[in-house]
């Protein structure tokens, strides 16, 4: 089978790296790739969104399967763009319809959907620049903390958590007035904030049957002891400690199957993952939101963990077999530390050559996914983005898996190089 996989990101290299262990595997191409995911297949210059060029370029190279890492193109449609193409619907596509993948490209639509099917989620309001003076008011008689989302993609950026009115009215105004988010923030939802810890949940379907394949933990802040701003992850870990069967169940009913069976009630193709970004309050699950596809970091240790073939059950997710296709684990904690370039989540310098890659010491069962990279013409790897690179590793615990990640990212240098050290800090006991 010729697989063609689009992205660009740690996902992507996690993604690759687990797909071309699979028999099922012949060819693999990353659209347009970094410059680790050459390890595991042939890089192609070809954007995301560049949907004619992706046809010439799977004409060309007879592909099978499309596997879509990140939300942008599910969005804008490609699954629809193949399935409405004579010459190239045969091909099996790993990902959503852009009505489906709505779920994430628009927070109110996702809030509509839960409500629907009486999913658990946080209370909520949406508001737009015509009824901005209403959203004022909702605001001033709201508890804080209070949560502000933008409703389109905002690259995991667009979510505001304000400690007091003032801020959040500020905020608002930000969002919708000044468009600090561009047109995903032209409507916001508020929503009340809900005190519990966050994790997430991943499931492969065809819309109708559905298999867990794994679930993260995910550390978002940029600072130690969670501080400090919101970046797109800085570390993982999985599995996590009080994600035990009974919690596991309740999740499955009374989140995982309503959404499954919205999907079907309403009609929407859904063909790939589901991310469940939810919020465990006093051992009960509540939605925060909806991915359609997988995460980043999370990929970087559900893909190691994950024992069974991936491409297998990416051809049962087509095939209608998925319902009877087996999921295995592999023993033991998994750790995932994010290397991000000084000044990210805001302004940083791209370009800085990375060095110690080439002399790593990787201890076993250690793994280094790029994310921000890129070979220079020197054909030198550079940093190309934020998040640069991450180690993930397993272990005994995960305190231990952490170490793992840790003394390899000592070996590993690039100017203004920073990371967190405590991450899954809470379970180290």
């Amino acid at each position: 089978m010729n697989i063609l996989l689009l992205g660009s990101g740690g996902r992507e290299h996690a993604l690759a790296w687990k797909m071309q262990q699979s028999h099922h595997c012949d060819n693999l191409f990353i659209a347009p790739g970094n410059a680790g995911t050459s390890q595991y297949g042939t890089n192609a210059n070809i954007g995301i969104n560049d949907f004619e060029a992706q046809k010439d370029f799977c004409l060309a190279n007879k592909i099978d399967m499309v596997v879509v890492g990140p939300e942008d193109p599910l969005v804008k449609g490609v699954y629809d763009f193949y399935k409405n193409d004579e010459q190239l619907k045969k091909i099996i596509v790993v990902g959503p319809s852009a009505e489906a993948a709505q779920l994430e490209g628009s927070k109110a639509f996702s809030k509509h959907f839960m409500q629907r099917h009486n999913i658990p989620t946080a209370a909520y309001a949406e508001f737009t620049k015509d009824n901005f003076e209403d959203g004022k008011r909702y605001i001033a008689g709201h508890s804080v903390p209070v949560v502000l989302k933008a409703d389109g993609l905002a690259a995991g950026k667009g979510v505001i958590i304000a400690h007091a009115q003032d801020e959040a009215l500020i905020a608002f105004e930000e969002m919708i007035m000044n468009k600090q988010f561009g047109e995903a923030s032209s409507k916001v939802v508020i929503e009340e904030f809900l005190q519990g810890i966050e994790v997430s949940v991943f499931v492969l379907t065809n819309g109708k049957d559905y298999q867990i394949i794994g679930h993260a933990k995910d550390y978002k802040q940029i600072g130690e002891g969670n501080t400090g701003l919101n970046t797109g992850g800085m570390g993982c870990v999985t599995p996590v400690p009080f994600m035990d069967d009974a919690f596991m169940q309740k999740v499955e009913e009374k989140i995982i199957k309503p959404t499954i069976n919205g999907l079907q009630q309403e009609s929407l193709v859904y063909n790939g993952f589901i991310f469940f970004g939810l919020m465990n309050v006093e051992g009960e699950p509540f939605v925060i939101e909806y991915n359609c596809r997988m995460g980043d970091p999370e990929t970087e240790v559900v893909m190691p963990r994950l024992e069974t073939d991936l491409v297998s059950l990416f051809a049962a997710m087509d095939n209608g077999t998925l319902a009877d296709t087996n999921i295995e684990y592999l023993e033991g904690s998994f750790a995932t530390v994010m290397a991000v370039s000084g000044g990210y989540p805001g302004d940083y310098k791209k370009g800085l050559p990375i060095a110690g890659l080439d002399k790593l010491q990787t201890e076993k069962d250690s793994l280094v996914f790029h994310a921000g990279t890129k070979l220079s013409e020197a054909n030198e790897t550079v940093t190309n983005g934020g998040r640069v690179l991450t180690v993930t590793a397993s272990a005994d615990t995960i305190a231990h898996a952490v170490d793992k990640c840790t003394n390899i990212l000592q070996q590993i240098s690039f100017e203004g190089m920073y990371y967190r050290k405590d991450i899954g800090f809470e379970f180290e006991n």
